[in-house]
């Protein structure tokens, strides 16, 4: 979607670059929530990358990885190599730590959603 330029005290700013910095602010604390969210059952990391697509969340493989790496070394991932099948991967499941912390996010992403459309309707209301 091409948003067009902005004007802003003389300067003309490219709506697009504005809008796409802040969809990415937005998304990088989101991303967390949806990988525990997801990780009830075990999977592997491109599974979850198609998972997150098709829910609407697109994610990348460099920014998902790290994150895998990150949430597995805070104790609230554990990983697991399956060497069956073709391919070598590594399986991710969210472990008790994990469910404790998703419930604590779950619950202050629903504050905040809920003040967020509060505060999103009475600004088209002015």
């Amino acid at each position: 979607m091409a948003y067009g330029l902005v004007k802003t005290g003389g300067f003309s700013l490219d709506a697009n670059e504005i809008v796409s910095g802040f969809i990415l602010e937005l998304r990088r604390g989101t991303i967390i929530l949806c990988v525990l969210s997801k990780l009830n059952t075990p999977a592997y990391g491109y599974n979850l990358v198609e998972t997150l697509s098709g829910s609407g969340i697109p994610v990348e493989a460099n920014t998902l990885y790290p994150l895998l790496r990150r949430l597995e070394s805070q104790g609230l991932i554990q990983g697991t190599w399956n060497t069956d099948g073709s391919k070598p991967r590594k399986y991710y499941c969210i472990t008790e730590s994990g469910k404790t912390i998703l419930a604590i996010l779950q619950k202050h992403w629903q504050d905040i959603a809920q003040s967020m459309n509060k505060i999103l309707e009475g600004s088209s209301n002015e």
